[in-house]
């Protein structure tokens, strides 16, 4: 059972982006890609904003009834983002948040129970920092470097996040690698203690991060734990206009 805590969902959203300009916006039958993220999310957490540095964003979360706040267009990361983005919704709400859940804006199938289990991580005081994975179901997501891999210790905490397969089986064949060890992605999801948030986007990019070009490691190398739990549901991130072709229904 969730705590009696303050929970608040932050979409980053940005326009600009090398692969897909323009991708909050691009329509999944008839609706806004950030409408119907937004409209999942509502369902798990009371409160969702959206964070943008773009007029067009902003006027379309508006004209759909969500809400929304302009952040700067310096951030490095999501995460940056929805520091600055929850301390504009605490001034516009007069709340104070306890845990921030960091949406992706890119995932418009996202369940909300997906959300309900990153918010159950905190029914433990000492979480600092919360996530999910999956299971990979076959050996091209095992060696695909844009499905970042995990590896978890026996308290269910991140050891390490990667690109490339983790564990490496020595001695095995590659083409068998998925069927001999239970490799797990990463589901870029992300719940952080609302002070934790305010420490880690203060800490420099670390040597882990510049590696991997994973942000997640410059907070495992500064001694953050992260808490993993393992969802069900299959990710469906756009990230290029391919991509809208192969999200369900299509």
């Amino acid at each position: 059972m969730v705590p009696s805590r303050n929970f608040i969902g932050i979409i980053p959203a940005r326009y600009a982006s090398t692969r897909f300009p323009g991708k909050p916006l691009a329509l999944i039958q008839g609706k806004p890609m950030i409408r119907r993220v937004y409209e999942q999310a509502i369902k798990a957490l009371g409160c969702v904003f959206v964070a943008t540095d773009d007029e067009r964003i902003y006027n379309t979360v508006k004209e759909f009834g969500g809400r929304v706040v302009m952040t700067s267009p310096g951030h490095r990361s999501g995460t940056d983002r929805c520091a600055e983005a929850v301390r504009l919704s605490e001034r516009e709400t007069g709340g104070k948040f306890d845990v921030v859940l960091n949406i992706q804006g890119d995932e418009p199938y996202i369940e909300p129970d997906q959300l309900e289990l990153l918010k159950n991580c905190f029914a433990d005081p000492g979480t600092q920092i919360a996530t999910l994975v999956k299971a990979a179901v076959n050996s091209d997501e095992v060696f695909d470097p844009n499905r970042p891999k995990v590896v978890i210790n026996s308290n269910q905490e991140a050891l390490y996040f990667s690109r490339s397969p983790i564990p490496y089986l020595q001695g095995r064949d590659k083409a068998r690698w998925k069927d001999a060890h239970l490799y797990y992605l990463h589901v870029g999801l992300y719940g952080y203690r609302r002070d934790i948030l305010d420490e880690i986007t203060t800490l420099p990019q670390s040597a882990l991060e510049l590696a991997e070009s994973l942000e997640q490691l410059r907070w495992i190398e500064n001694g953050y734990r992260i808490t993993v739990r393992v969802t069900q549901h299959d990710s469906f991130s756009v990230d290029t206009p391919e991509d809208l072709e192969r999200l369900p229904g299509s």
